[in-house]
């Protein structure tokens, strides 16, 4: 790697006057970027830290919805029991990331912010319909996700919150790829205050997606057994050594259904 400055602000103020800055990364717990930098596709001049930004962190359960601040672990959210008794789906979701060390380091705003078409948090959040906050605005989740490794952000923006709206049911399936752990096809449902939502990951070749085909089954008659012979295009999906577009356009009912239990 080559050299660059290191910042570690204390407030988000100042994280955002150093993320203004030209060529500056912003960090939330590295392990994506980090893994870039070694491997010679991102090279910042500088990087802005946010792991010591206290409001950053934290989880609170009110006006019916589970507020989790961007700099929250995975596994701080998986540990939860404000989440497991609101959204079990979302605790447990968040327990199955990556491994140990990814569950630890890695946070909510770095994996959105990061937008990996394969990632499990943007299923979630897109799955429950729920709102972005950051230092400037706040978000809806339909109009978040842009494309693959895209999201909305302005340059320097950061996610400051998530809340996710509690809904009357929700589940989450991924069918997992063995050598990198992530999601080859996740499946978030939910039934609540956002309407029936299904959203997938890992099958987009432009990211997570919303699956209206299933939506409208669902929404008609909530049970597995109203996915019973649905159908998902192939087009725009991935196709790749560990799966076809068709392959992965099959898998994605057959998890939703698993989801709604």
């Amino acid at each position: 790697m080559q050299s660059f400055a290191y910042h570690s602000p204390a407030s988000l103020a100042d994280a955002a006057r150093l993320a203004a800055q030209d060529d500056a990364k912003i960090i939330a717990g590295g392990q994506t970027l980090l893994q870039s930098m070694k491997l010679g596709l991102a090279a910042p001049s500088a990087l802005v830290d946010l792991r010591a930004i206290a409001e950053l962190k934290g989880i609170s359960v009110g006006g019916g919805a589970v507020k989790i601040g961007a700099g929250t672990t995975h596994a701080a959210v998986a540990a939860s029991k404000e989440v497991q008794q609101a959204i079990p789906a979302l605790a447990d979701l968040a327990g199955h990331i990556g491994d140990r060390q990814v569950r630890n380091l890695g946070t909510l705003g770095g994996s959105l912010a990061n937008n990996d078409p394969a990632a499990c948090y943007p299923a979630a959040v897109l799955g429950l319909g729920a709102t972005v906050h950051t230092n400037q605005r706040q978000i809806a989740a339909d109009d978040f996700f842009l494309g693959m490794f895209t999201t909305a952000l302005n340059e320097g923006e950061i996610i400051t919150a998530v809340s996710f709206p509690i809904p009357e049911k929700a589940g989450w399936q991924k069918f997992k790829q063995p050598a990198s752990r992530f999601s080859l096809v996740g499946v978030f449902v939910s039934k609540g205050p956002a309407g029936v939502r299904v959203a997938v990951t890992g099958a987009g070749a432009n990211g997570v997606f919303r699956a209206s085909e299933l939506e409208a089954k669902l929404a008609a008659n909530w049970s597995a057994a109203a996915l019973a012979g649905a159908t998902v295009s192939a087009d725009g999906l991935n196709s790749d050594l560990h799966g076809s577009a068709e392959y992965r356009a099959a898998l994605i009912p057959v998890l939703a259904a698993r989801a709604v239990g």
